[in-house]
């Protein structure tokens, strides 16, 4: 009875197989963890020394201190996030894997929560060393700011995860001809989360897009902590309720895509 019950639940022995296996899989090829040092790395030493620059010539930058750098630290733990997600997902498509999976006693429910602890491991071994190269060149602390850290972070990772079920689920559907969406749709969302300047730049009309998206909530309070020094409540808990609707969706979108992918044969036809 008890192993009848475990077996219609949630597993954890399950969900830890399949982290182990793609922790396996990252082991196993240092080029993959060599991309997630290098192109954080990258973004924060560029974008560091923009802002040094902007600081010497503008009172303004001089005043707003380590905004540039948080955004491009906070939007790498958007994007990073997304990305280690689907790239774990891509794995089983390239592997022609998924059928497999699919058969076994593996839920989706289980899959996908494997993915996002996959993703957090990921994100973890590029942005944590980001960090550092930022407190160590530019002398930006990004963990001095202390809880509200915890508040962006959580409604980053949270818009992160349903954008990779979602794209996840359309790969699913439509095979790895729809692979480069999971490129480039954040990059889609970049200029309408007001990142690097506030929603007050957009032309109004526009406005009301960011404010329908989770991250500009988190830019525009990051923006007030550190130029205003004021950690904007109302802000963190519109985000969170608009990334609980969007992971409520994402997850029955994932579902229904994979449930039509299953009718039409996507799966054994390893996502062509």
């Amino acid at each position: 009875m008890t192993d009848l019950a475990l077996h219609r639940g949630i597993s954890t022995h399950r969900i830890g197989a399949m982290i182990l296996r793609y922790w396996y899989l990252l082991l196993s090829s240092w080029p993959r963890l060599l991309e997630l040092l290098y192109w954080p790395a990258l973004q924060v030493i560029t974008w560091g020394f923009i802002q040094y620059y902007i600081a010497q010539n503008a009172s303004f930058f001089a005043r707003a201190g380590g905004t540039l750098i948080g955004a491009v630290i906070l939007w790498d733990i958007l994007f990073r996030g997304q990305l280690g997600f689907s790239i774990s997902f891509l794995e089983e498509m390239w592997a022609r894997n998924l059928g497999n999976l699919m058969m076994s006693p593996l839920k989706p429910i289980e899959f996908l929560l494997a993915l996002m602890v996959m993703s957090l491991i990921r994100l973890a071994i590029g942005v944590i060393p980001m960090t550092l190269l930022a407190l160590a060149f530019f002398h930006f602390n990004v963990y001095s700011l202390g809880l509200p850290l915890i508040a962006f972070f959580c409604n980053l990772i949270f818009t992160s995860w349903s954008v990779g079920i979602f794209v996840s689920g359309l790969v699913l559907r439509n095979g790895l001809g729809a692979e480069s969406i999971v490129w480039t749709l954040m990059f889609a969302i970049m200029p309408l989360a007001c990142i690097y300047y506030p929603v007050s730049v957009l032309p109004v009309w526009l406005q009301y897009v960011a404010w329908a998206l989770p991250p500009t909530y988190v830019f525009e309070g990051m923006r007030a902590l550190l130029i205003e020094n004021s950690f904007r409540v109302d802000l963190m808990l519109d985000a969170l309720a608009i990334n609980i609707g969007l992971l409520v969706a994402s997850f029955w979108a994932f579902l229904a895509l994979l449930r039509s992918a299953k009718n039409n044969g996507s799966l054994l036809s390893g996502g062509e």
